[in-house]
């Protein structure tokens, strides 16, 4: 059992959330019950993901994509009013961390992808205003086309990628970030990369990495950051000892 306000607390500095400049509030979207005994995760805080949380007594929930997105409709009505509702109702805290989440080193999306698809970190490049470093640049486990890669990511997230080719050279320098990070593929190139990975392709993707030579791969943006909040869950369930459960519910995209 932990109280809400020392785990808020924990977290919020190992994630570091006040260096970001994002598009979201990051920690406590909807306060609850003040103690945790059972946390459940998720990439999103869909209806789905809080009607699991419900049926298994979850205190809180943690995911990677919240609530109160910069730009939305500021109404609490329709799909938004139902969600807050099955949260309130059942007195469950909302946690989410966004650009944070995606950035950090060990516990981070890019990061836990990197160890999911065996990638050697090299370096990293830039990123969203006060996320520098967002974009991390290695190589893959061992000498690989594109087409072997491709293969690679099918076998290791269970989801088959959208592959652009970039021609006949096998991989010398892999670039890489999740999610919907498809307009990073130029920093990628400058950074020296000859292969590209995120969650989502634009129109405009697939024309740049044919036309640079680079290979592109958009391997769905659920999948890619289903690691992050599974491992900093578990890292918060042995820190302050209680119930985590990562809950995956499925998204194709």
């Amino acid at each position: 059992m932990a109280r809400l306000d020392a785990l808020l607390a924990y977290t919020d500095r190992l994630l570091a959330i006040d260096t970001f400049k994002d598009y979201c509030p990051n920690g406590l979207q909807v306060q609850g019950r003040p103690e945790i005994g059972t946390l459940i995760g998720g990439v999103t805080a869909c209806q789905a993901l809080l009607d699991a949380a419900v049926e298994r007594g979850a205190d809180a929930v943690l995911v990677h994509h919240g609530y109160f997105w910069k730009g939305e409709d500021p109404r609490v009505i329709g799909m938004k009013r139902r969600r807050l509702a099955t949260l309130l109702r059942h007195d469950i805290s909302l946690i989410a961390y966004h650009l944070p989440l995606d950035a950090h080193p060990e516990f981070g999306n890019n990061a836990q992808l990197a160890r999911a698809l065996d990638l050697t970190v090299t370096g990293a490049a830039g990123g969203d205003p006060g996320a520098s470093g967002l974009v991390l640049l290695g190589t893959t486990p061992r000498p690989m086309s594109g087409e072997d890669f491709a293969a690679h990511l099918s076998a290791c997230l269970g989801r088959k990628p959208l592959y652009i080719c970039g021609g006949d050279a096998s991989i010398t320098a892999l670039a890489w970030c999740t999610g919907a990070a498809q307009s990073y593929i130029e920093l990628a190139l400058e950074a020296g990369a000859n292969a590209f990975l995120t969650g989502e392709a634009s129109e405009q993707t697939v024309h740049f990495a044919r036309e640079n030579g680079l290979h592109f791969f958009a391997a769905g943006h659920h999948a890619t950051e289903r690691y992050g909040v599974r491992a900093l869950g578990a890292h918060l369930a042995d820190t302050f000892e209680f119930s985590f459960e990562f809950v995956d519910i499925d998204n194709p995209v």
